[in-house]
């Protein structure tokens, strides 16, 4: 990052040597990504964080009053408030199928199935649930809905997908695709992706626009991009490309995509086994393992937020949810073994002297 940086000010931010170099890293960083998402560069745009790939394109999409929108139980809030206004400012009409509780792919579908109706325009699905740590099944979700009279728009979120499992052709089936680079990706802040399909290229129209939205900043008589960067907007940081690339490298060393998530299933079955065994430990799902690398675990009679605060003090970083209320814990492929068991061993020290504070 600091490379790019340094020849970008050596250059000079507007130079004429500048623009040609810039235009050559941007689009490599889109074609790595496109790579990882095992889609056409043309079809995906670079965004800021995962909120800001979901809403650019929701927002153009053309909703009529009346229409419904359709979200699991499990979605992130930034992604239900901006569904949210969107059906307050078009008159649309918003219903919740449950997911939370499921623990298979069949009854993922099953509650999709008995609240699908005939007025449903979007569905809303995390590929994999930022709770529970449960994947969800896209593809047959988006086989579901192809047959549907409206062929709803499939809207998904995969802030926890990108880079913690294999993706294969998920990305492809979605409408919306969004991810960040700053978290399983082990990138730098301010930048992620969206994968766009072809139908809603086709009918989708720039919501916050700026010069890279557009073909020609002479404004042509179709001033738009003919492909998913009219939902880019304008001059973002370079070197935090430079980063993500970098980080994606570091990763593709560590293994393919399915050898990378076979190692984090390691480390969070070893993890879940740990809580499994302790007494005062529940974790979120008693019958297996997440087939993820977040782990979520309850410890009834301990505040949360102090027990978080306790292990951060001892370098071991958890994350309090508020829905469903619990701890969540994240491996990843530099998760090691022994971070593991000292994080067990911590969390019975704390449980059993009650020095939570």
């Amino acid at each position: 990052m600091v490379d790019c940086w340094r020849t970008l000010q050596e250059l000079g931010p507007f130079g004429s040597d500048a623009f040609p170099w810039m235009a050559q890293e941007t689009e490599a960083l889109r074609a790595t990504l496109a790579r990882w998402c095992g889609v056409p560069p043309q079809r995906l745009a670079l965004t800021e964080n995962v909120t800001s790939g979901c809403v650019l394109p929701l927002w153009g999409l053309p909703f009529q009053p009346g229409e419904r929108l359709l979200l699991s139980d499990a979605e992130h809030p930034g992604v239900v408030a901006a569904i949210t206004e969107l059906a307050r400012r078009q008159g649309l009409a918003i219903d919740r199928f449950p997911v939370q509780r499921a623990r298979t792919g069949a009854a993922v579908l099953e509650a999709l199935e008995e609240h699908l109706q005939p007025g449903t325009r979007l569905v809303a699905l995390s590929h994999l649930l930022w709770n529970t740590g449960l994947p969800m099944p896209i593809e047959a979700v988006a086989d579901r809905l192809s047959s549907h009279p409206l062929q709803p728009w499939l809207l998904v979120d995969a802030a926890q997908a990108m880079g913690s499992l294999a993706l294969g052709a998920v990305p492809d089936r979605a409408d919306i695709y969004a991810f960040t680079g700053h978290k399983w990706c082990c990138g730098p802040e301010g930048l992620g992706g969206v994968v766009l399909s072809q139908r809603l290229l086709d009918a989708g129209s720039p919501t916050l626009i700026g010069w890279r939205s557009l073909a020609d900043e002479g404004q042509g008589s179709s001033p738009w991009q003919p492909d998913a960067r009219r939902f880019e907007v304008a001059t973002s940081c370079l070197p935090l490309g430079a980063g993500l690339r970098a980080s994606l490298a570091e990763l593709e060393l560590c293994g393919t995509d399915g050898e990378r998530e076979a190692l984090i299933g390691q480390r969070s079955r070893r993890l879940w086994e740990g809580l499994c065994a302790h007494p005062a430990l529940e974790p979120l799902l008693q019958e297996a393992p997440p087939a993820s690398g977040l782990v979520s675990f309850t410890a009834p009679g301990h505040d949360p937020q102090q027990l978080v605060r306790a292990l951060a003090r001892r370098g071991l970083h958890l994350r309090v949810l508020a829905d469903p209320p619990c701890l969540r814990a994240c491996t990843h492929v530099v998760t090691t073994d022994e971070e593991i068991d000292t994080l067990l061993t911590q969390l019975d020290a704390l449980l059993a002297t009650g020095q939570t504070t």
